[in-house]
């Protein structure tokens, strides 16, 4: 008797498979999609405590994934889910933060985050120096054009990143500023970077977000000509052909795909952000 119950069982879940089509099995292998994206606008400080537990709740009711930083100065997030939670989740923020979202997209099979983490901090993305952001406007230079840009020999080109995500992979030409975090970024231009004499100095970055608070820094400190790659690498192997393409290597990501190649699928390379430690 047990065999036969268990042999019914199996035969039950056999036929329930195919009375679905099968979707059990799709949902399994449906790819995740993972957006990011962020804005510098004004937030009050008596708004964040409410809006951090309401984008708690959009995040959990859609099934949704990752890190959402808060703060007075505006958003950083980088989330995932399946793509139609996905959208539900970027209509409801849109909604609730009043604004558009200009995300980036990629996908991967497994989840790269596992937990929900929604924090307020005192900068999106930490500088430790006061940036009039209206100095970055007219920075940013398309991924169509950044080839342009970045061969003229006139032009620095200064990678924003840390060392770990410089080794993973960065563009051709560019100069590394060895930093560990991004707040180190400011010591090495004091050091070694000239208004007098540098020009024109061209940026980037991962997302983007490091490049728009510090473009205008530099804009602050002289600089007469900088250029931000607008929407930053994961928006330049997007839409770059890759016969045209400059990048080389990987691009290190903050979850645990590590890194992302080309095509901005799941890389290869080891994570060189714990080489040492």
């Amino acid at each position: 008797m047990v065999k036969f119950s268990v042999l019914c069982l199996c035969n039950w879940k056999h036929q329930t498979n195919k009375r679905d089509g099968g979707k059990s099995n799709q949902k399994e292998m449906a790819e995740y999609e993972i957006i990011t994206f962020y804005e510098f606008r004004s937030i009050r400080n008596d708004e964040l405590v409410d809006l951090r537990d309401s984008i708690r709740t959009l995040m959990c009711d859609n099934s949704i994934k990752g890190t959402f930083v808060l703060a007075e100065e505006g958003f950083n997030a980088t989330v995932c889910g399946l793509s139609d939670n996905i959208a539900k989740f970027v209509s409801s923020t849109e909604e609730l933060l009043r604004t558009k979202l200009k995300y980036k997209s990629s996908f991967n099979q497994d989840r790269p985050f596992r937990r929900v983490d929604v924090k307020i901090k005192p900068e999106i993305v930490t500088l430790k120096h006061k940036v009039d952001m209206a100095a970055g406007a007219e920075t940013h230079v398309s991924p169509g054009k950044w080839n342009e840009i970045i061969t003229d020999p006139k032009t620095i080109v200064l990678d924003a990143r840390n060392d770990y995500e410089y080794q993973t992979g960065t563009f051709k030409g560019a100069i590394n500023p060895q930093t560990t975090k991004f707040s180190e970024l400011p010591r090495f231009i004091n050091e070694n970077l000239d208004p007098d004499q540098h020009k024109r100095v061209a940026m980037f970055c991962t997302g983007g977000i490091r490049c728009e608070k510090f473009a205008p820094y530099m804009k602050q400190l002289g600089f007469d000509e900088v250029c931000q790659l607008d929407g930053g690498i994961l928006k330049y192997l997007e839409t770059v052909p890759a016969e045209e393409s400059l990048w080389e290597g990987e691009c290190f990501v903050f979850d645990d795909r590590v890194t992302v190649d080309t095509s901005l699928k799941k890389g290869k390379t080891i994570d060189l952000s714990q080489k040492g430690k």
